[in-house]
């Protein structure tokens, strides 16, 4: 069975580097659109802050509260090893496939249909929580909605305030605040999604230690419960996230960067920061979200305010789609893989 962690522990961490790479083009698909920073540039400044989520999330905000709700995902009893293991196969798939095919789906929302849908091949659907699950589901609808909003909202409000400026030196001041915003941005990403490995994570070690005499294991190993997490596991959550960031996300950042509605200086801002602050809010509600359908939300509103049809409405509903399938999806490619697991193990 320790070998078995030790894949776990292993594929969590390769999760969350896909992650970071997959979901790269949240937070830089507007900054590098916009020519503020290259592409190089933009994925070393959002690693750099994917990574600084690591020290707000502990000593300001105080605990990992995302990672704890992704733990009680399934119920406690149906959690073991092989539904861990068959939930994390499952979610690097559909993010490898989505990732190569270019489609901007949800990472957090891959993993959470994974987890579920190999506990409820193990169990049954009573494995699941369902209060957990339906807001989660309910906040694939709620979280680009609060994007789009925000993004109306502060382009508004930017608009109003930047109305004397000259053009010239608006685009100018436009183009380093969204250094600003693209940080912002970059920090909710790390706090959203990193947690959510932590989780997995967290449950996996719980799982073992229930199996054996905790004396017997390396401090490292033991824990009981999400609130004694140790360190070692959100500083390689972050770090492994930071670094995906790092590889890139090319294919995604076109569709992100482009294809919704085509982006200034002065919009990227208004989009990351209201992508940036809807993040935050839901870090504080403990609810784990697709940083990608935030900021999509965020894009969709900026551009809404230009003009109804300066947003690309097919390409949104294509992504709704992928959005909509994520969970299902996932949960039945991870019950596919469950019925594998459960013939070797």
């Amino acid at each position: 069975m320790t070998g078995l962690l030790i894949a776990i522990l292993v594929l969590a961490i390769v999760f969350d580097f896909i992650n970071g790479f997959h979901d790269a083009a949240n937070s830089i698909a507007t900054v590098v659109t916009t020519k503020v920073l290259t592409p190089l540039q933009a994925v070393v400044w959002a690693a750099f802050f994917n990574f600084v989520a690591f020290f707000i999330a502990k000593y300001i905000i105080g605990d990992f509260g995302i990672a704890n709700t992704v733990s009680k995902t399934v119920i406690a009893e149906f959690i073991t090893l092989p539904v861990i293991l068959s939930g994390l196969v499952a979610a690097i798939i559909w993010n490898l496939v989505t990732w190569w095919f270019g489609i901007p789906s949800s990472s957090s929302h891959t993993l959470i249909g994974g987890f579920s849908g190999a506990a409820i091949a193990y169990a049954g659907f009573h494995a699941i929580e369902p209060a957990v699950i339906w807001t989660i589901i309910a906040f694939i609808v709620v979280a680009p909605l609060i994007g789009m909003f925000s993004g109306m909202l502060i382009m508004i409000i930017t608009m109003h305030l930047a109305k004397k400026s000259k053009p010239g030196n608006a685009e100018k001041w436009f183009k380093k605040l969204q250094l600003v915003s693209s940080a912002l941005l970059s920090i909710g990403h790390g706090l959203n999604d990193s947690q959510k490995v932590m989780g997995i994570i967290g449950v996996a070690l719980i799982s073992f230690n229930s199996t054996v005499d905790p004396a017997s294991l390396p401090h490292w190993m033991r824990l009981s419960s999400m609130h004694d997490i140790h360190d070692w596991v959100p500083l390689s959550c972050f770090t492994a996230i930071a670094l995906g960031t790092m590889s890139g996300g090319w294919k995604i950042m076109k569709t992100m960067g482009n294809k919704i509605t085509r982006l200034t200086a002065f919009d990227g801002f208004c989009a990351q920061m209201a992508g940036g602050l809807t993040l935050f809010l839901t870090e504080i509600l403990r609810v784990p979200v697709s940083t990608t359908h935030v900021i999509t939300g965020s894009i969709m509103g900026v551009g809404a305010v230009k003009r109804l049809a300066a947003v690309r409405w097919g390409v949104t509903i294509h992504l709704l789609w992928a959005w909509i399938l994520t969970i299902p999806v996932s949960a039945l490619l991870a019950a596919a893989v469950y019925s594998i697991v459960q013939l070797f193990i």
